[in-house]
């Protein structure tokens, strides 16, 4: 089993790409074992490219992870960025954490691609 993690990103969305350039960047300065896959490789997953485009997921050790936890995942895997994940793991601020990602953050941003998609006349998929 490798210990690469693998990130599965809406590589259509520019605060998304913009996240995953900076993530990318400190992976290659560090040498963090993380590979980049774009919504084309949804199906590679077992996800439709819509399932992918609404949340972050994250392949590690054979299991997936999206949202807060896919997150996590990768800040663990930054030595700069594993303060945030042991953070974000705390029982008090886990839970809001979740929400706010689940709730908010998201959904805004899944509204978004969905917007991109209509004004570039594409029909967004449906799960």
């Amino acid at each position: 089993m490798t210990d690469e993690t693998r990130i599965l990103y809406n590589d259509t969305c520019p605060v998304c790409r913009f996240e995953i350039d900076h993530y990318r960047a400190a992976a290659t300065r560090d040498g963090a074992p993380l590979r980049f896959d774009r919504l084309e490789d949804a199906a590679c997953w077992g996800l439709t490219p819509d399932q992918a485009a609404r949340r972050l997921h994250v392949l590690r050790g054979g299991e997936l992870l999206s949202g807060l936890e896919a997150f996590r995942a990768i800040w663990a895997t930054l030595p700069r960025w594993r303060w945030l994940s042991r953070l974000t793991g705390l029982p008090v601020i886990r839970p809001v954490a979740t929400l706010l990602y689940d709730r908010i953050a998201a959904p805004l941003l899944y509204r978004a691609h969905l917007r991109r998609q209509a004004k570039a006349g594409a029909t967004p998929p449906r799960a």
